[in-house]
């Protein structure tokens, strides 16, 4: 059956134009989307081969999901084009795409874990017998058929919840590959999750599909596997493609230089760091998050935190401000131990922390300005009976106000209705008023234009010239080298590597290879 007689396929034109030289399946051209205030993609252009697996790398906020959600129809383009087949797609839509042979297995595969592999694989189409009964019997043949064919040794009658995590991506991939016949499938970190023994059996099941035809984009922040599993690669920056390379015809070095870009004006700050130690862990440990952890601040350091998702930094920093269990160790803050269960424990012990989310754990958007700034504070300014006087609010906001030039109508203004720039600088202002000896920002930039980043930059710098020592966890490497003193590096729980400015070292490639896993040339 043609792709346009198929149901729910896309609504390709009339007047489809012959399908292009060579063997490409999937053409996206000059596709562009922008959001309020962010261009995620600009004019990018990406195709890919069949029977290829080709690899999409880039930085978080490269343009990596956008363009996949444009490509499953879930996010519409401003402008742009895309061919399956050499057929232009008319009608983007997530049902339309995957009965035209498009499959997405995202990180965390959505299976019915508590039915079996072959109720998984045939859901809403088990064979029945005269009476309307399920015939199980058929079941587990058909099933055990449909993976044989796949070369997929799956114990068919067995619950999902019982496989590994690499089985559970196969059976996803199967699965796709069953109820869409899909022919081209993006697999988002597949093995973000796994052992490197589960690595080897998903790769070995992917290049059996592939010489079978199917197409493969491979999303990864692990460039190892790029070079191991993918034929092709394609780097996106700020929202466009660099380029597109033979994996055989480049370096690792190569490809992390593509994607932190050249010549780019860094941001720079001069050091504040004062003598007194304000911050110290030492072999701070929690099974299966991270490992003998061991760091110190001073008074007015910026210390840069940088790997990738899963290798405990992000832990690290929530379980510090009483988000999450803390684990075995000391931590010392300003001398003094620290107990810090809730965050506003975390807060009386003089630890402030900038949720990664904003929107979600840092702002009350429906509230005014006023009472984002000042509702961390409210028991330090209220006064008999817990009544908080309104000119002690307004005197605190509008101080921050003018300090980090928040741009808005009056105090009353929502917060939801500021720009995201804005919105960052009110969460600065709520944790700046609550006067902490250690600051910790987890991507304090991300999803904000240039404009508004440079003015984090500047409250970052005024924050530490007042003596607060600062952590910034971040994947923004170069953001990271102008602000940081210093750069730590972990991967799988453990600090590995540590890059200063005093020995000359900290440069994006180094800092990227540290965060790859690469050697470890500081101990």
């Amino acid at each position: 059956m043609k792709a346009e007689q198929m149901a729910g396929a896309p609504v390709l034109s009339q007047q489809t134009p012959p399908t292009p030289a060579g063997d490409v399946f999937l053409r996206m051209t000059d596709i562009s989307k922008a959001y309020p205030g962010v261009q995620a993609l600009a004019n990018a252009n990406f195709e890919v081969r069949r029977g290829e697996v080709h690899g999409l790398v880039g930085k978080n906020g490269a343009g990596k999901s956008t363009l996949m959600g444009v490509l499953m129809g879930i996010s519409a383009p401003d402008s742009g084009s895309i061919e399956i087949d050499g057929k232009p797609v008319t009608d983007l839509n997530p049902e339309a795409m995957l009965m035209g042979g498009i499959a997405y297995v995202p990180q965390q595969v959505k299976l019915l874990s508590t039915l079996s592999v072959a109720e998984n694989i045939l859901v809403g189409n088990l064979p029945k017998n005269r009476l309307g009964l399920v015939n199980w019997r058929d079941v587990y043949a058909d099933a055990e058929r449909r993976l044989g064919q796949l070369g997929l040794k799956l114990n068919v009658r067995l619950r999902v919840e019982g496989l590994s995590v690499a089985e559970q991506t196969a059976l996803a991939i199967a699965r796709a590959l069953f109820t869409s016949n899909a022919r081209l499938i993006i697999l988002d970190e597949p093995t973000a999750a796994l052992p490197r023994r589960e690595i080897i059996r998903l790769f070995g099941f992917v290049r059996a599909l592939q010489k079978q035809g199917v197409s493969f984009i491979y999303i990864s922040h692990h460039l190892e596997e790029v070079f191991e599993i993918c034929d092709r690669v394609t780097v996106m920056r700020d929202g466009r493609v660099v380029d597109t390379c033979d994996v055989a015809a480049i370096s690792r070095t190569d490809l992390i230089q593509m994607m932190v870009g050249e010549n780019v004006r860094e941001y720079s700050r001069e050091s504040t760091i004062e003598p007194e130690e304000v911050f110290r862990i030492e072999n701070l440990s929690r099974r299966g998050a991270y490992e003998k952890v061991n760091l110190s601040l001073k008074r007015g350091e910026v210390v840069g935190l940088s790997g990738l998702d899963g290798s405990g930094a992000a832990t690290l920093a929530k379980a510090l401000f009483g988000l999450e269990r803390l684990g075995v160790g000391k931590v010392m803050v300003s001398g003094q131990p620290l107990d810090a269960g809730t965050p506003r424990d975390a807060f009386a012990q003089g630890i402030a922390y900038l949720p990664q989310d904003r929107h979600r754990f840092g702002l009350i958007g429906l509230r005014p300005v006023r009472e984002n700034v000042t509702f961390s504070v409210l028991d330090r300014i209220a006064i008999a009976l817990g009544i908080v006087p309104s000119a002690a609010e307004r005197d605190i906001t509008g101080k921050y106000i003018e300090q980090l030039g928040i741009v808005t109508p009056s105090q009353e203004q929502r917060a939801q209705l500021l720009s995201g720039g804005n919105q960052q600088k009110v969460v600065f202002a709520r944790l700046a008023a609550t006067r902490p000896a250690v600051l910790i920002l987890h991507e304090p930039t991300q999803g904000i234009d240039v404009r508004a980043k440079v003015d984090i930059f500047n409250i970052i710098n005024d924050l530490s010239k007042q003596g607060v020592a600062v952590l910034i966890v971040s994947t923004e490497v170069r953001e990271l080298i102008g602000m940081c003193d210093r750069i730590l590096v972990m991967y799988e729980g453990r600090l590995t590597h540590e890059f200063t400015r005093e020995k000359g070292d900290m440069t994006p490639e180094n800092i990227l290879m540290a965060v790859e896993g690469g050697n470890n040339d500081n101990n």
